[in-house]
């Protein structure tokens, strides 16, 4: 039994290519300020990361903590952002 064609994935036009590619960069930038604003706070201000907010604990867990969730919600983001072919966001 032979198989079957494996199907044509209709994905790969440029328009569609390059609109994702500048929406991951515009999130990726986002991404890239909220990490950098972690890493500038640790660095030159680790006094403002030591101190507990609310709850009990410090800024730097829950900086830590923001950037792990808001990569997820930006990956979902970018997920319903590029669902579908350039072609058909200009109808």
């Amino acid at each position: 039994m032979t198989e079957p064609p494996p199907p044509v994935h209709d994905d790969h036009h440029p328009q569609t290519v390059s609109r994702n590619a500048r929406v991951g960069l515009s999130l990726f930038v986002v991404y890239l300020a909220l990490y950098g604003g972690f890493v500038a706070l640790n660095a030159f201000f680790p006094h403002v990361m030591a101190r507990p907010p609310f709850g009990g604990v410090n800024l730097a867990v829950l900086y830590g903590l923001l950037l792990i969730v808001g990569a997820f919600l930006l990956a979902l983001l970018y997920m319903f952002l590029v669902r579908r072919r350039a072609e058909e966001g200009e109808r």
